[in-house]
C-alpha cells in the first residue's frame, strides 16, 4: 500500500522568532507530516533559519522563495500548485505564529482520512468563541464577519475566514485556483465558498485560537476590508460560474 503523501503549507514574512520551533513541533506530531514554507523575502532572515534546517531534515522539510510580500493567497495559491505537483494527498495550511496548535495538525488529517471530509477546517466558532488573547475589539470584528459571510453566501460554516485547514488533493485539483480573486484573508472565505459550491464535504474541527506570543501580526484594515467588499463580489460572480466536478 502506498504511504499517503500529506503536507504543511506555512508562509512566513518576518518569523525568525518562530520558524524554527513551529517546524520542530509539526515534526513532532504522530502523524508524518512534511513542511513547505513559503517565504515571502524576509528580511529577518527567516529563509537562512530554514535553509540550516534543511540540512536535519533534507527530505521532509521544504522552502520556496518569492521576492517580497505578494500577499498571503498568493503564497498558498503557490504552495497548493506545488503540492499538487509533487504528488501529495493531503494539503494543510497553517500560521507559524503558533495561534494554531500544532497538534490539532492530527485532528484535522483524521477528520479527511477516517471521517471522510474533502475539506477539514479548524474552527475557533464551532462550540462558542474559542480565542484566546485577542482584544474584544478584534474578536466581535472576527465573529461577525463569519456571521455577514454566512448571510451572503449561504454557507453553513461557523468559521468563515479560519486559515487552519486540511484538503484533500481533489478538492484542489477541482478549484481552479488561478481564478481565485481575493489575496488577503477574503482568500480563506473564497477558498471555503468555491469548495462549497462544488459540493464537497466539510467539516469543522472545533479548536481553540491563540493569539501570537513572538512577532508582529499581519493583520489590517485593508486586509479586513478587501474581505468584506470581495463576498459581495465573489457571490454575485458565482452566479455567472458552473460549478461541475
Amino acid at each position: 500500500m502506498t504511504a499517503i503523501k500529506t503536507l504543511v503549507v506555512i508562509p512566513t514574512y518576518n518569523e525568525k522568532e518562530n520558524i524554527e520551533a513551529i517546524v520542530k513541533a509539526v515534526f513532532a506530531q504522530p502523524t508524518f507530516f512534511e513542511v513547505l514554507i513559503i517565504d515571502d523575502g524576509s528580511p529577518d532572515g527567516t529563509a537562512s533559519i530554514v535553509k540550516k534546517m534543511q540540512q536535519e531534515y533534507p527530505e521532509r522539510l521544504h522552502l520556496l522563495e518569492r521576492a517580497g510580500k505578494l500577499g498571503l493567497g498568493t503564497a498558498y495559491i503557490t504552495g497548493f500548485k506545488w503540492a499538487l505537483s509533487h504528488g501529495y494527498d493531503y494539503i494543510c495550511e497553517m500560521d507559524a505564529d503558533f495561534s494554531h496548535n500544532p497538534e490539532d495538525l492530527n485532528r484535522l488529517y483524521n477528520a479527511c482520512t477516517i471521517d471522510g471530509a474533502d475539506l477539514a477546517i479548524g474552527s475557533r466558532y464551532k462550540s462558542g468563541v474559542n480565542v484566546v488573547n485577542w482584544p474584544m475589539g478584534r474578536v466581535l470584528m472576527s465573529y461577525f464577519a463569519s456571521t455577514y459571510v454566512r448571510l451572503v453566501t449561504g454557507m453553513k460554516i461557523m468559521d468563515t475566514t479560519a486559515g487552519f485547514k486540511c484538503y484533500h488533493r481533489k478538492v484542489l485539483d477541482t478549484i481552479k485556483l488561478d481564478n481565485i480573486r481575493l489575496k488577503g484573508y477574503g482568500f480563506q472565505i473564497e477558498m471555503k465558498f468555491s469548495t462549497w459550491k462544488y459540493g464537497f464535504k466539510i467539516i469543522e474541527v472545533p479548536i481553540i485560537f491563540t493569539d501570537r506570543q513572538q512577532g508582529a501580526s499581519k493583520m489590517s484594515g485593508g486586509i479586513f476590508n478587501e474581505a468584506l467588499w470581495g463576498v459581495i463580489k465573489m457571490k454575485i460572480s458565482s452566479f455567472f460560474k458552473k460549478y461541475e466536478v
